[in-house]
């Protein structure tokens, strides 16, 4: 990517981002600090998509369905790994 898109750079691994939340965010990758942590296990993660995506173990929330047959997942990747299994 151009480094114009992406000026905010990682000092630890060199990462481009657009934004300054999105370095601050991927940082802590380095770091360790998880300031989003799950209100019933206390799990923590680094950021509040991670925290989300978490909650769906305890909540039974599957949003992403199969168009072929119905089934349904908590997460995109797990749809996708499911649909080959059509193909």
């Amino acid at each position: 990517a151009h480094a114009g898109l992406r000026p905010h750079a990682c000092g630890q691994c060199g990462n481009r981002f657009g934004q300054s939340s999105d370095l601050a965010t991927h940082w802590r990758t380095h770091s360790g600090e998880k300031p989003y942590g799950c209100g019933q296990c206390g799990r923590g993660f680094s950021g509040s998509s991670n925290l989300s995506k978490h909650t769906r173990i305890h909540s039974g929330q599957r949003p992403y369905r199969c168009s072929r047959c119905g089934e349904r997942f908590r997460s995109q990747p797990q749809l996708v790994r499911h649909q080959k299994r059509h193909t």
